[in-house]
This record gives structure tokens, sequence and C-alpha cells, in this order.
């Protein structure tokens, strides 16, 4: 195990809430009270966790964000057509080379990046306060008038809210989103890139427990404030809301860690508030395959669609990646290759070439039923 700690189900997000959130940014008062002895006896397995598995197994962190963070030369594929002036129709399929005209710079209709700050709070300490950063795209002509799906897309362990590079109009997830809409592959949607790590100390690299709690803080905090600042599916009410009714207009992916969070968290934990599933090259501490079908075994909402990519060279998560999702088929019934799931294995190691052609892929995929 790369970070060892089987430990989520205590700590992330309960789906006995059945989706409901109360008090727009923040967190549910009663239930955080009720749940504090919970979090400080959880809090202290999870630190004995870290110290125990940690100790023998830094050069293995330390390999996952060296691989994490090197610079690779983007695989893409150079079709015929581009050789001469683009004509504006849907080109795009789930493959293994992302075609060079999704990664050129949209200069006709471009959407934008915001850079949000926003309340959350302490989950893997005290609960208290702390001020959280996130980058959001929006998509050409984004409007109030219309409604919009959302991807909560999650970084790795070496990286935050800005390890997509989500910054600026260079973002190869802003050029293959605008690029998408554009040739109308897609339909327009809201991406959000937070920082995964549910702790005062967000931005420490060694914070890696903070990670497993995640799942308060989509629910209590950051979902809450999408959905009360952006145009979305939700009809938020500071006063409460059912969160599951628009659960088909959320997706939530993620590289590594991230991939790691939306089996755990996203899949696993919150299926009342995700239809939307991606898991890329996922970290080795990612549920089994028979963990997620022992913890689905009662779940009554509907699995769109989970989509998983891993690069068969990658000494870091093949082997969990293939563990947490290859033969789910086989053994839960939620899940048929023909029409809710797949398994991509593609040339590749633990890095960005991967990585962002997982998102290609599932960018094609996700929401697709509701189009």
């Amino acid at each position: 195990a790369l970070i060892g700690a089987a430990v989520v189900m205590a700590a992330g997000c309960s789906k006995n809430t059945q989706g409901n959130v109360n008090g727009g940014n923040a967190r549910n008062e009663a239930s955080l009270e009720e749940g504090s002895e919970t979090l400080n006896e959880t809090q202290t397995e999870l630190h004995t966790t870290e110290a125990e598995s940690m100790g023998g197994q830094n050069n293995e962190v330390d390999e996952a964000i060296r691989q994490e963070r090197e610079k690779v030369e983007l695989e893409t594929e150079t079709t015929q057509a581009e050789s001469t002036q683009e004509e504006r129709v849907p080109t795009a399929e789930i493959g293994d080379r992302i075609p060079s005209k999704y990664l050129m710079l949209q200069i006709k209709e471009g959407g934008r990046i915001e850079h949000i700050t926003y309340t959350a709070h302490n989950y893997f300490g005290d609960g208290e306060e702390i001020e959280k950063s996130a980058n959001v795209y929006l998509p050409y002509g984004y409007s109030e008038e219309k409604r919009y799906n959302v991807l909560y897309l999650m970084h790795g362990i070496g990286g935050d809210e800005n390890e997509w590079e989500m910054t600026g109009n260079s973002s190869k997830v802003k050029c293959m989103m605008d690029n998408l809409a554009y040739y109308g592959d897609i339909e327009p949607f809201i991406v959000v890139t937070p920082n995964g790590r549910s702790s005062s100390n967000c931005t420490a690299s060694e914070d890696y427990n903070s990670f497993y709690v995640f799942g308060k803080e989509l629910r209590n905090d950051l979902i809450p404030y999408i959905e009360k600042n952006y145009s979305t599916y939700a009809d938020y009410d500071e006063n409460g809301y059912d969160m599951s009714s628009t659960r088909e207009h959320r997706a939530m992916a993620g590289l590594s860690m991230g991939g790691m969070q939306t089996i755990n968290i996203g899949l696993d934990e919150c299926t009342d508030l995700f239809g939307y599933f991606g898991a890329f090259s996922a970290a080795p501490t990612s549920n089994t395959a028979q963990q997620t079908a022992d913890i689905l075994k009662d779940n009554q909402y509907e699995i769109y669609y989970f989509y998983n990519i891993c690069g068969t060279e990658d000494n870091i998560a093949y082997q969990s990646a293939s563990a947490a999702a290859k033969s789910l088929p086989d053994v839960c019934e939620q899940f048929d290759p023909a029409k809710n799931f797949m398994w991509q294995e593609v040339k590749g190691a633990h890095n960005f070439n991967v990585w962002y052609l997982g998102f290609y892929n599932f960018a094609q995929i996700a929401f697709k039923m509701n189009r």
C-alpha cells in the first residue's frame, strides 16, 4: 500500500444523510457535534496508521510524487483533416490518443477560469472553519439563464488545486473543454479543481490522511458553495435542499490519489451525490472491486457510468487500479461493460500522458445520459 489506512468509511461521507445539506456554505452543526467523538477517535487511528505505514514507505511515496510531477511530452494524434481548415463537426472518440485539434487554444469560443476561495472545515482536525481555494472552469457563453452539469476533478498525492494546471488560457483541460464544446462533441459543463486535503494543513505535502475525509467537505462545504454561486441544476436553499435529486448532474474524477477519492469517497460513500465517476491510475489505497461490491450491495442509486484508465507501465498504480476496477463487473451486477463501465489500459506510466487522455475520454462520457 502506498498510504496505509483502511479507515475511509469511519471518517468519510455517509449516505445516511440521503443527500440533504443544511445551512448553505456551512456544515450541518448537529451532525458535526454528534460525530465529534467519532472524529477524534478516527483521527487518532489515522495518525497511528500513518505513522506505522509511512515509516517504511517514504521512498515509495516520494517516487509517486516524482512521477506525478514529471513533465511529459503529450502524445497526440494528428489527422489528415487538420492540415486544412478544420470543419466544425464532432469527431471525438474514446481512444488511446487525443487528436491535436482538441488541444489547440480555442480563440473563437473559449471559456474562462475563475479562482475561488470558500469556507470549509478542518475535518481531519477539530472541525474549525478554514479558508480553501479551488479553480472553476466556465464554458464559453456561460449564462445564469442556463443550467450546467459540474465535474469535480481531483489531484494526486503531490498536488493541490493547481496540479491539473487549470489556471489560465493555456490549460490543457480548458483547451479540451473549449474544443469539445466548440466542435459539438459535448454539452458544455463546469469543471472544479479543489484541494483534496480536508485539513488546515492542506498545503502540506506530508498531510496524506486528510485525503480520506474529503467527503465531508464535498457534502457540507464545496458542493453547496458551487451550487449557491453558479448556475447548476440544483435548487440551492441555504435552509437545506435535497442534493440527491440532481446527482445525475454531478461527476467526480481524479488522478492517482484523486482516483482513490473518486472510488472510495465518490462512488462508495457519496453515491447519493454523484452519478458519473472517472478514476485515472487509482492509488494503492483504493477499495478493491470486492470491497466496492460489498459497500454497494444495497445501493438504490443508479450508477450512470464508471470509467477507468491506467498505464500498463505504471509501477505505482497499475496493480491497485486493476484490483479496484478491472473485475468489478464480475463481482457487482451494478456495473456492465455494455452499459455503464469501462476499464482502459494504455501504454504509459504514472504521468499526465495517461491522465490527460483519461480526462479527454471521460469528458465525452460524463453526463451523456442527460443529452
